[in-house]
């Protein structure tokens, strides 16, 4: 058995990724949506491209919507079911913004479904339906916001700013040509200032203010302790180390040789968040192996709050690849085991994954 680099368990960067990549298509769906419908073409730009790359990308967004859905449950690190995905506001995991996002899907839905049977509907119906397309882009945009882990991240912010000045200028430009002016352009004039800013007043006081992850819904067992005091020997006083748990792990790797004896260590020092606050060690020690990495002859776990990482300590009981099961016990006699998923970095000496900890009867 041993622990060697592997690629990443693909769920969960391949729902964030999916994600953003939506955002992104249905941000261009909407954009050349109102091109099209404003009949904008020139000589090197005929109208059919327009309306051909319209529908494309508008299929792509779908595909990439489903993606994102079942990754999302595959990912298994919050409860969230297919149900979720077309059913709004009934998830244990953030209810409003995950319904935000269901209703952002549905939409799209019925728009596929009525323009594959666009024929047999009639241009009238098809047309009222397709107006839904529009609403699919703002849920989309506050869904993100509200329950992406990736919300207050620069890239995601910059990515969200694009899409939003993406909007307006093609929205902004479809007001400057409409005749006549009346009231619906000055309303819709006066919608393109407020929209702006009460989604910045959003982000500001909502994923990017303090504990938004509670105030969105997050159930308390993914929730990291906070404003609490530790206390050294007590697992009740240490409400974010409570098992069951599931959490993040993000550190470093080292691997250290001892030329008396032959053997080498792999020592995993790994902070925890995103469901648990905290520190976990792993040091697994036996022969090394070619390509690094060891075949494991005795491992040693510990975990705990910053103030007390030897909260719980115990040992490695299987090892296979870059999959970690320990057992560990505190003081008081509470065990739980640990199950444990890295990723290691050898080039840069860094190892990120996620671990899942159950009570146990004993370590």
């Amino acid at each position: 058995m041993s622990i060697v680099a592997a690629g990443p368990t693909p769920f969960w960067y391949l729902t964030r990724s999916a994600g953003a990549v939506a955002m992104l298509l249905l941000t261009a769906s909407v954009v050349l949506g109102i091109v099209d419908f404003s009949r904008w073409r020139s000589d090197r730009w005929p109208r059919f491209v327009t309306d051909t790359l319209h529908r494309n990308v508008s299929m792509l967004a779908l595909v990439m919507v489903v993606v994102h859905v079942i990754t999302t449950v595959a990912d298994g690190f919050a409860p969230i079911g297919f149900q979720d995905a077309v059913i709004p506001f009934l998830s244990p995991y953030r209810p409003f913004w995950l319904g935000l996002g269901a209703l952002s899907f549905d939409a799209l839905l019925a728009v596929t479904v009525t323009s594959l049977l666009r024929k047999r509907l009639g241009y009238r119906t098809w047309r009222a339906v397709h107006w839904a397309a529009y609403a699919c882009w703002p849920l989309a945009m506050f869904h993100g916001l509200g329950t992406g882990t990736d919300a207050s991240s620069t890239w995601m912010l910059a990515l969200s700013a694009l899409c939003l000045a993406a909007v307006i200028i093609a929205i902004g430009w479809r007001v400057s040509e409409a005749t006549p002016r009346g009231v619906g352009r000055s309303l819709a004039a006066t919608a393109l200032g407020i929209g702006p800013i009460a989604l910045i007043v959003f982000s500001a006081a909502g994923p990017l203010g303090p504990n938004w992850a509670a105030r969105a819904g997050t159930p308390s067992n993914l929730l990291p302790s906070s404003g609490s005091t530790v206390a050294a020997t007590s697992t009740a006083q240490s409400p974010s180390l409570a098992a069951p748990f599931n959490a993040r792990l993000t550190g470093s790797l080292k691997q250290r040789a001892s030329s008396e004896s032959g053997l080498a260590s792999v020592e995993l020092q790994m902070n925890m968040s995103h469901g648990a606050s905290g520190t976990l060690d792993v040091t697994i020690s036996g022969q090394p192996l070619q390509g690094g990495g060891v075949a494991m002859t005795q491992g040693s776990v510990a975990l705990g709050p910053s103030g007390d990482p030897n909260l719980y300590t115990g040992h490695v009981v299987g090892l296979q690849g870059s999959r970690i099961v320990a057992s560990a016990q505190s003081s008081d006699g509470s065990a739980m085991r640990l199950d444990i998923d890295v990723t290691p970095d050898q080039s840069n000496g860094s190892v990120s994954g996620s671990v899942q900890a159950q009570r146990s009867s004993n370590a």
